[in-house]
Formats: structure tokens, sequence, C-alpha cells
């Protein structure tokens, strides 16, 4: 791997870093509907990304392609409004396990592009991290139900919304991150407009605003450029497979702050996602 790739395949694993937050953000934020606390965080990113780019005079780099702007917003928009759907009509432990499918599908997928292939490592890294996600969040195990067929339909939606989003951003690779803060703000503006058509207002206590600038200006803010140029120009296949740090961290973060209780699963899912991380990087290749 080229030092360039490998530098922006590290700076897509910040985002994994910062989605490990998003839990205990919404156990902090719980009371505020899910639409209107999407309009107030990616209005934050979007505004914070537009200061970047205003204060270093690259309001130019803000023009793109119909096609980039559509792509972009369809897939930060897109997930979410599925990811509330699916919580909304299944148990969030199975929305979650097949919502946990898109790093498993950006695995797949990058192999379908120019240049790129999909080798054994990197499926076998990919199916590790499955694992280790499923057992995680299930506790050892789950049963579907028809009933939440709706739920689970609208999960697997989002993990190919973004798995798809992540994998065809790598047809603009030629275009400045920059556009991004376009993008929050137009999701900003469907997320208004989808919680006055479908929810109370309900005002932010101080700590609530707390925990709404961090969202915004971390994990559905600053995340999402730095997942931009990973995406772009860093390794698709490993990105992927590190994507499954993202549950792990997320509930260790919990434990630490008290909200949840350590258990085996919790252990095997890490010797399973780190394991494939390992395998997914090529680490054990012959040769």
């Amino acid at each position: 791997m080229s030092d360039a790739r490998l530098r922006a395949t590290l700076t897509g694993a910040v985002a994994i870093l910062l989605w490990a937050t998003l839990a205990l953000g919404a156990t902090l934020s719980a009371g505020l509907p899910p639409f209107e606390l999407l309009a107030l965080t990616f209005s934050i990113g979007g505004l914070a990304g537009l200061a970047v780019v205003a204060r270093g005079g690259r309001l130019a780099r803000l023009r793109q392609p119909p096609a980039a702007f559509a792509l972009g917003v369809a897939g930060l928009f897109g997930y979410h409004f599925f990811y509330f759907v699916a919580l909304a009509h299944a148990p969030p432990v199975d929305a979650s396990l097949i919502n946990y499918l898109w790093p498993l599908l950006i695995v797949l997928f990058s192999g379908l592009l120019p240049g790129e292939r999909l080798q054994r490592h990197h499926l076998g890294g990919g199916l590790l991290g499955l694992a280790g996600a499923w057992v995680l969040i299930s506790g050892g195990g789950t049963a579907p139900r028809l009933e939440y067929l709706p739920g689970y339909a609208s999960a697997l939606a989002c993990a190919f919304v973004w798995s798809g989003y992540t994998v065809l951003n790598r047809r603009f690779a030629g275009l400045p991150t920059d556009g991004v803060a376009g993008q929050c703000l137009a999701v900003a503006v469907l997320a208004a407009l989808c919680h006055a058509a479908w929810e109370p207002t309900v005002r932010p206590s101080a700590v609530q605003w707390a925990v709404i600038g961090w969202l915004g200006l971390g994990p559905l803010g600053f995340a999402f450029y730095v997942w931009d140029h990973g995406s772009k120009h860093g390794d698709l296949q490993l990105l992927g497979v590190l994507s499954y740090a993202t549950p792990v961290l997320s509930t260790l973060l919990l434990l630490a702050a008290g909200r949840g209780e350590a258990g085996w699963p919790v252990a095997l899912a890490c010797a399973l996602i780190v394991g494939g991380a390992l395998l997914a990087s090529g680490r054990f290749r012959r040769g």
C-alpha cells in the first residue's frame, strides 16, 4: 500500500473512532425526536465545514456536479432515514444486526471498482468482523420475527445505502472533500422537513445542547469529512473491516460510563473483530 493510500485509510478510520461515541451520545440526548436531533447536528456539521472552507478562501470548492451532490445527500440522509424507520418497526438489536452488514458489503462491492480486486483475506476478514458484530449486538442469540419484516427491510436498506454511497464515492475521487459541507446542510433541511411533518418539537436541555454540539462537530459532522476522504483515496476493503470496531468501541465506552455490563460477548467480539482486521490487512499472507 502506498504512503498516500495508507494516510487516506487512516484518515477515514478517524470516522470509525468518532462513530463509536454515537451510542453514548444517543443515551445522553434521550427524549429528543430523532429527526429534530438530525436536523440540529447536521446543521452544526455543515456550518462548521462551511466556516472552515470560507476561512481558507475555498468557497469555489463547494461546487459539485449534480451527481456527486445527489450521491452525498442520498447516502447521508438515506442511511439515517431508513435507520430511524428500522428502529421504529423492529427491536433495536435486530435492526443493528442487519444494519451492520454494511461493512461487509463495502468489502464485497469495492471489488467491482476499476483497479480494485476482492481477495480472500479481505473477504475472510469481513466475515470475521461480521461474526464479531453479531455476537456483540445480539448478546449471543436472537431470533427474527415476521411481524418485524418492515423494520428488517429498512435496516437492510441502511446497509445497502451506506455501502453503496461509500463505494460509489470513489467515482468522485477528483472532487475536494469541502463539498461535504453543502451535503450536510441539505441533509439538515430534509431532516427538518421530516421533523415538521412527523414529530413534536422538544426544547433541548443544557446537557442535551452540549451533546448536540459534540455530535454535530464529531460523529455527525467531522466524521463525514474524513470518511469522504478515506472512501475516495484509501483502501476500501480495509476500511470496511475496520468499521466493525465501531460497535466494540461503542460498547467499551458505554461500559466505561457505567451504562452497560461486561460479559463474554464483548470479549469474543473483540477477538473476532481484531482478528478480522489483521486478516484483512494482509498481515498473514504468504510471501
